[in-house]
């Protein structure tokens, strides 16, 4: 299907490389955007994370949507315009490692490339979005840092297995860990993602850590992945 369904907001996705999924959804719904002004969404893709934050904001919050791919950001645009949240939303078409803002940002929120492998898809635009070769945890934590007040918040998923690499990285940069939440698909298992949430400062405070399981023994949806995200997901028949 060309598009995805949400509760306030419809979704088309056709002309990004990386579908609307649950990696998306699950930043989108968990980070922390309550008393952020000014919000950057690092690679928006279709858009969803942006839309989503701006949803969860109110119209007073400034959103900007970065996407170095054209097709995509177009879409993303077109996406936020129809959305009822378009009036405080800006996509633009750029590389982060190039881009220049007339402000810093208070939230900077990602779901970043993350495939390390060196055989690329042959899809351009796949490879572009799905792998770190054009932007690199460094590259991100730095840009990231650069974009950013004293005391912002910058919040992402990753596999993981990098969720190591993160810590470090951020810790070099001058970021700390304030919120850490391991996602396993399912009861039992091995989690498959981490979400993290780093504050701009250097903070002695210990990090609140927690998992978070997508379905239990019986294959339905726990009660705390649906309560993450029942003000996007429509309810099913």
């Amino acid at each position: 299907m060309d598009y995805f369904e949400f509760k306030q907001f419809r979704i088309y996705h056709d002309k990004c490389a990386m579908k609307v999924g649950t990696d998306g959804v699950l930043l989108g719904a968990w980070a922390k955007v309550d008393q952020a002004r000014r919000i950057l969404d690092i690679g928006c893709g279709s858009g969803l994370i942006a839309i989503m934050a701006a949803q969860r904001c109110g119209s007073e919050t400034e959103i900007v949507g970065l996407e170095i791919d054209a097709a995509a950001a177009a879409q993303a645009a077109e996406n936020a315009v129809a959305s009822p949240f378009g009036d405080h939303i800006k996509i633009i078409q750029g590389d982060v490692k190039k881009f220049q803002p007339d402000a810093p940002f208070d939230c900077i929120i990602t779901n970043p490339p993350f495939f390390v492998e060196t055989t690329l898809s042959p899809n351009a635009q796949r490879a572009m979005a799905r792998h770190t070769d054009t932007l690199s945890y460094e590259a991100l934590v730095v840009n990231a840092k650069r974009l950013m007040r004293p005391d912002a918040d910058f919040q992402l998923i990753v596999p993981y297995a990098n969720a190591k690499t993160i810590k470090s990285l951020c810790a070099l940069h001058g970021l700390s860990l304030a919120r850490q939440t391991d996602v396993a698909t399912k009861v039992g298992a091995t989690p498959k993602r981490s979400l993290l949430h780093f504050v701009n400062n250097i903070a002695a405070t210990k990090p609140v850590q927690d998992i978070l399981t997508i379905r239990d023994g019986d294959g339905q949806q726990t009660a705390a992945y649906k309560a993450l995200t029942a003000d996007f997901y429509l309810e099913k028949p």
